[in-house]
């Protein structure tokens, strides 16, 4: 699922993102959505500090006024999602580009979101925004968005549960 929000291709600074605890049993749920490449639902679990697992799909092809309601335009939460540089070469330019955005802020004044924002573009991040999330609890958000994808919650549910019993570790890193 992160890998279609990484090919996407849309707008990066256009994403918005609600998550904390699964409502019932281990983990974490995760909503991402956009205007145009609609809404994803993901339910992690950390197998330990190293090894994340999970299981995503997404749940609505727009991201439509009802739903985006649900989802933060601003705040002080932000989310990124990063992919790894394809060689040594880029990896080399976006540390460069990332060293000057740092030395640019260093020397100007500026703010948070503005860094943000430069720091992002220079690691050439595919979606990052707004992120409303509460790792001890469930913002209220989440619980409106998981009633109206009903069923894809009960199924991501159901497949998160096998994933962690096949695991055979049956509880996750905290």
């Amino acid at each position: 699922m992160v890998q279609d929000v990484v090919e996407s291709g849309e707008d990066p600074d256009g994403w918005r993102a609600a998550g904390g605890k699964r409502a019932d049993g281990l983990g974490t749920d995760l909503y991402l959505g956009h205007p145009r490449a609609g809404v994803y639902q993901i339910k992690t679990y950390a197998r330990n500090p190293f090894s994340v697992e999970g299981v995503g799909t997404r749940v609505a092809r727009r991201l439509d006024d009802e739903i985006g309601s649900f989802l933060p335009t601003e705040g002080e939460g932000r989310f990124a999602v990063r992919s790894a540089p394809g060689d040594e070469e880029e990896a080399k330019v976006r540390a460069r580009r990332l060293e000057e955005t740092i030395r640019a802020h260093a020397d100007a004044p500026t703010t948070p979101d503005a860094l943000f924002e430069d720091v992002m573009d220079a690691v050439e991040s595919p979606a990052f925004g707004p992120m409303e999330y509460d790792g001890y609890g469930r913002p209220e958000s989440l619980d409106r968005l998981a009633e109206s994808f009903e069923e894809a919650e009960s199924l991501l549910d159901a497949e998160l549960d096998e994933l962690i019993e096949s695991d055979e570790v049956d509880r996750g890193f905290q």
